[in-house]
């Protein structure tokens, strides 16, 4: 079974996070610096990373820090109208951007597709 890491400090949102993984049957480790994200990431990765570029600390910085020479996927989420925030998140080798509605709605599917990876 795959496993998925989240960097997201929102503690509602972790908990919708928390909730739909567990109805899904993936395991989930939830971080809440991307320092504590990375070091995770690095040390044994995982089938995904889920990063709200809006969590506190700098979430571009685990994009950073884990896109070059990683293959594990990377998707981040964010508010609509952060369009150059989002466009950094890309060039920092972000997987996928999208819309944290978007991201809510696909939510089940992206975890799903985490939990067949090897």
């Amino acid at each position: 079974m795959g496993r998925v890491l989240a960097l997201v400090d929102d503690l509602f949102f972790r908990s919708k996070i928390v909730e739909t993984a567990r109805q899904v049957g993936v395991e989930l480790a939830c971080f809440a610096t991307p320092r504590d994200l990375v070091d995770e990431a690095l040390a044994k990765p995982p089938a995904l990373v889920v990063i709200d570029l809006n969590a506190g600390n700098n979430p571009l910085q685990a994009l950073e820090q884990l896109a070059p020479g990683n293959s594990m996927p990377l998707i981040a989420f964010l508010s609509h109208v952060q369009t150059d925030l989002a466009e950094r998140a890309r060039q920092a080798g972000c997987t996928a951007v999208m819309p944290r509605s978007q991201f809510s709605k696909e939510l089940p599917a992206i975890l799903a597709r985490a939990k067949i990876a090897p």
